[in-house]
């Protein structure tokens, strides 16, 4: 398993350096008509704390910027910090039930044992402006961050490592269990390894295992202050190789996953075809994220994937979104309203077919550091950081139709999608062809 896991992160960073900048199964014969999400049904919006804070204390992150001096330079990114109000208000205009945060161990720990009281305050007033607004915190403990002294002494290559993380998370469970939030334990478990290995160079097999660990762990700690808590590690879905990708942490903490919280963003572009498909025989390499297949019909087969993995089990869409590039249209002319619908009407399909789906996050609220660029766009809002230092909120088209999808609890039950499916190669093979899918 050591050898297997280290192989196919090493065939991840490649794929990763595109693709990251996370009550019965499925029918094989889906039915073609879609039915409402239902009220019940959770609506959200997410961002991590380092994305979007600013303020950020030192970290591995802070780091791993300037040792890469060809990255934008982080700055106060959209200053979530000072702003977390006003983008609450923001959340709570769209209709929205959860609001995602992160909550920053750097913030919490600057120094070894020294706790940050006023920081615990900030989380303390965003937690408690959540829940004025009527929404309900999801928080995640761990979203590729720790502080500036662990990385002196290693990260997750520090044998103490998974003691102090479990350290500082334990006092963060303490302090916000009786706020009932839902919890993500680490975001993207084997993403965050690839980053730590092409970073840190951090043994990817020993990693996976001490995030799983560490996962475990707090899970089951959570469960004893909490007993009714929600607690999942959402999974950054790779179409074509999830099994091979993702396989070997569900192996490890699947018994220890109240739901199933999957990110998904990408359909799958196989190489030869794609150069197949260019003339000269040659595919020209991604400019960035804005450049890689969006195929919204992939988060059925996504959905399918775990609910055939984990039947009966909920699920819950993390993360999602379509990046642009600085906000411009994209070249292939799909707008981030029509992606939304489309989204959607396949989260319909999906549930329609069987599929025990319980949320739903748009990825992101705000634009935000997308891990080295301020170029990629994800946020309802665009946020023009490098040219806009009053660091405006500027709704994009997505803001009407999310709010408009959260009062109707979905698309109409006669929407067709705007993109029509692509060929199943395209999408997410071998399932993708096997059970294919059609927009009526």
């Amino acid at each position: 398993m050591r050898t297997r896991f280290r192989c196919l992160v090493a065939a991840g960073l490649v794929m990763a350096a595109t693709l990251l900048l996370v009550p019965g199964a499925a029918r094989t014969a889906p039915e073609r008509h879609i039915g409402v999400l239902g009220d019940d049904f959770l609506w959200g919006v997410a961002a991590s704390g380092f994305q979007s804070e600013g303020q950020s204390p030192d970290s591995n992150w802070t780091h791993y910027i300037e040792d890469n001096p060809g990255w934008d330079r982080l700055g106060d990114s959209v200053d979530f910090h000072s702003r977390f109000r006003s983008d609450i208000a923001l959340a709570e205009n769209l209709g929205v039930k959860v609001f995602r945060i992160g909550v920053e161990w750097a913030r919490l720990e600057p120094q070894p044992g020294v706790w940050d009281l006023a920081a615990f305050a900030f989380y303390d007033d965003v937690i408690d402006a959540i829940l004025a607004a009527g929404m309900r915190p999801m928080l995640t403990l761990d979203h590729w961050v720790y502080p500036g002294w662990e990385a002196d002494v290693g990260g997750w290559r520090n044998p103490g490592m998974v003691a102090d993380w479990l350290t500082n998370m334990r006092k963060v469970v303490d302090r916000y269990a009786a706020r009932n939030p839902i919890w993500v334990t680490i975001n993207e478990p084997v993403a965050y390894i690839m980053h730590e290995v092409r970073q840190n160079r951090t043994d990817a097999d020993r990693m996976l295992n001490e995030v799983a660990q560490a996962h475990n762990s707090i899970y089951d700690y959570i469960h004893q202050v909490q007993p009714n808590a929600l607690v999942t590690s959402n999974v950054g879905y790779v179409a074509g190789a999830e099994s091979q990708l993702n396989g070997p942490l569900l192996e490890r903490i699947g018994d220890r996953l109240d739901f199933i919280g999957i990110d998904y963003y990408f359909g799958y572009q196989p190489p030869d075809l794609a150069a197949a498909n260019t003339p000269g025989g040659s595919a020209p390499a991604p400019a960035g994220m804005w450049d890689l297949p969006v195929r919204p019909e992939g988060i059925y087969f996504a959905l399918q994937h775990y609910s055939q993995r984990f039947p009966g089990k909920p699920l819950w869409i993390v993360e999602n979104g379509m990046p642009t590039e600085n906000g411009q249209p994209r070249a292939d002319g799909y707008t981030r309203s029509e992606h939304l619908r489309d989204t959607v009407y396949w989260l319909q399909r999906a549930k329609t077919d069987g599929m025990n789906l319980i949320g739903y996050n748009y990825w992101s609220l705000t634009d935000n550091y997308e891990w080295g660029s301020y170029t990629p766009r994800f946020g309802l809002y665009t946020v023009n950081v490098r040219s806009d230092p009053a660091l405006n909120r500027v709704p994009t088209d997505a803001v009407d139709a999310y709010r408009d999808i959260i009062a109707h609890n979905g698309v109409a039950a006669e929407y067709l999608p705007v993109r029509a499916p692509a060929d199943c190669e395209l999408v997410d093979p071998p399932a993708s062809c096997n059970t294919p899918v059609t927009a009526p």
